[in-house]
């Protein structure tokens, strides 16, 4: 990536923005909204323009030219400054490339622990159900009382 080059190849418009500043905002352009166009780029080799177009595809148009847009402050220079910027991140960020996860396997005590979890878990669930008397326990049952006076 030669950052000297994406600059020059940036093209910028600007409209009139929306928010504060009075009769100053219907007067002055400081909206600043800049176009770059991604596969005709030369500051940029043909596997970092796949990584951006990737990457940014949500803010490519159909046309190829990859859209940011600033208006957060009443000055012209200071939003150009801005979107320069976000450009440039948004670039270093697109091309960063992906570390992959490393596969651990989980220790004896986290096995532990988690079976502990799920043990404690299944009884209070178990602790919430209805008793379930079995026969030789019920007191009120005929044959339990039967069973206890044949003794």
């Amino acid at each position: 990536m030669y950052k000297e080059i994406l600059l020059k190849e940036l093209k910028f418009s600007f409209s009139r923005s929306a928010g504060s500043g009075g009769q100053h905002v219907n007067k002055v352009s400081t909206k600043v909204e800049l176009y770059f166009h991604v596969h005709d780029s030369k500051g940029l080799d043909a596997q970092e323009k796949n990584k951006v177009w990737e990457v940014l595809n949500s803010r490519v148009n159909k046309d190829g030219f990859l859209k940011i847009q600033n208006s957060s402050t009443r000055s012209q220079l200071k939003n150009r400054e801005l979107v320069t910027k976000k450009f440039l991140e948004l670039i270093a960020k697109a091309l960063q490339p992906i570390n992959k996860r490393k596969k651990t396997k989980p220790t004896a005590q986290m096995n532990e622990n988690r079976l502990k979890s799920k043990k404690l878990h299944s009884e209070k669930k178990n602790y919430r159900k209805k008793v379930k008397m079995h026969q030789h326990f019920d007191l009120f049952s005929f044959k339990c009382v039967s069973f206890v006076i044949g003794y």
